[in-house]
């Protein structure tokens, strides 16, 4: 019997080692690693230029508190905020992003009700499982906080019948990963953003998983051109280490004045010298430019090999989810057997969020993987 809660539903491999897109296990089997611990290694396991930043600040020191300056915070924001007029509060993880940002949004706004979306995950504390339109994240966990309401996402015409001058934010996802690897059409986006400036609501774009490059863009929301009031980060941010960054317009500054809300490890020197590597190396344009290509690369493979055995291949950048007529976790299975590590996005979709570092080679080599796992299951299933 473990010590553990039986919190998760592990896989029976433990992950021992790593190095970009191979990973080990305790067996020594080798794996190419699609899951990217879940959207969060964007650069691959051990990236020499973010560990060789973790080592040298862990001979220096660990962790002041927040109740010193810290240059490296201040290089980090500046870096995310990348000349516009925001400012940035960080954390942990995403929950605790997402966690400030509805805090923030409603005091802010002097308003309690906030708009969410049916799908859509946000995390896990009372908030933010709150503001997730997920039943089953909900279920047994009694009365949940007030003020919430869920939509049909892309649905313009129920946000327009539901926003109002009482509407603290509106909370979305660009792509709802958890919820299917569900994209957003750029009419509901821009719709949404003109909607919250009507009624003087906020926008609240989560980019927990599909910022930092994920998708082509440092954030999946640059590609539809809207500006958001505030925005979350987390995953790939830190590589691997826990760190997670709520950006908000610079007028909302005041809102969060001394003693307003705080993070006792948020922000620490660790987290932010690993950000600091990240934010260099994914901001860049020729790095960027290289995730879109090799996306739409991908994306049109899939689509040559699996168009006849699949519903649908959606996604964005290196963030694609293939809607099966089956249940997906079969699937991740046989390809655990393979050599392939991959994820569900709800019963049915299979998800893959390879580190952007990810070779073609690496691509078609899971392409064919998959191809063959899906045939076997097709014929399994007649």
């Amino acid at each position: 019997m473990s010590d553990l809660f039986p919190t998760y539903a592990k896989f029976p491999i433990e992950i021992v080692e790593g190095k970009g897109t191979i990973v080990k296990d305790s067996n020594g089997k080798e794996y190419l690693d699609f899951t990217s611990g879940i959207a969060v290694c964007n650069l691959g396991h051990c990236h020499e230029t973010v560990l060789a930043a973790a080592q040298k600040q862990l001979g220096q020191i660990w962790h002041t508190s927040n109740l010193f300056e810290s240059s490296i915070q201040e290089q980090v924001a500046t870096k995310l905020t990348a000349g516009e007029e925001r400012v940035v509060f960080f954390c942990n993880s995403g929950a605790e992003a997402n966690e400030a940002a509805l805090k923030l949004a409603k005091k802010h706004t002097g308003c309690d009700e906030i708009i969410t979306f049916k799908q859509s995950f946000h995390g896990r504390t009372i908030a933010t499982m709150t503001a997730t339109g997920q039943s089953k994240i909900h279920d047994g966990f009694g009365a949940l906080l007030p003020g919430f309401t869920y939509l049909p996402y892309n649905d313009l015409e129920a946000l327009e019948k539901t926003i109002s001058a009482q509407t603290a934010a509106v909370m979305l996802e660009v792509i709802q990963g958890e919820g299917g690897v569900l994209l957003a059409t750029k009419e509901f986006l821009i719709g949404a953003s003109n909607l919250c400036q009507k009624y003087g609501a906020l926008l609240i774009i989560d980019e927990v998983q599909t910022g930092m490059g994920r998708t082509g863009t440092r954030f999946a929301f640059e590609q539809v051109g809207i500006k958001p009031d505030i925005f979350t980060l987390a995953k790939g941010l830190g590589n691997g280490l826990p760190v997670g960054a709520m950006i908000g317009k610079a007028e909302l500054a005041a809102t969060f004045g001394p003693g307003s809300h705080g993070s006792t490890f948020g922000g620490n020197k660790i987290a932010m010298v690993a950000a600091d590597a990240v934010i260099d190396i994914i901001f860049d344009e020729a790095f960027l430019e290289d995730v879109t290509e090799k996306g739409a690369y991908f994306q049109q493979l899939l689509t040559e090999k699996l168009a006849a055995n699949v519903v649908a291949i959606r996604g964005a950048g290196l963030m694609l989810g293939i809607e099966l007529d089956m249940e997906a976790k079969d699937v991740v299975s046989a390809l655990q057997e393979l050599g392939l590590l991959t994820l569900t996005a709800g019963p049915n979709v299979l998800r893959i969020v390879p580190p952007l570092t990810v070779t073609k080679q690496e691509l078609e080599q899971a392409a064919n993987w998959i191809e063959s796992v899906l045939i076997k299951q097709e014929v399994g299933m007649k």
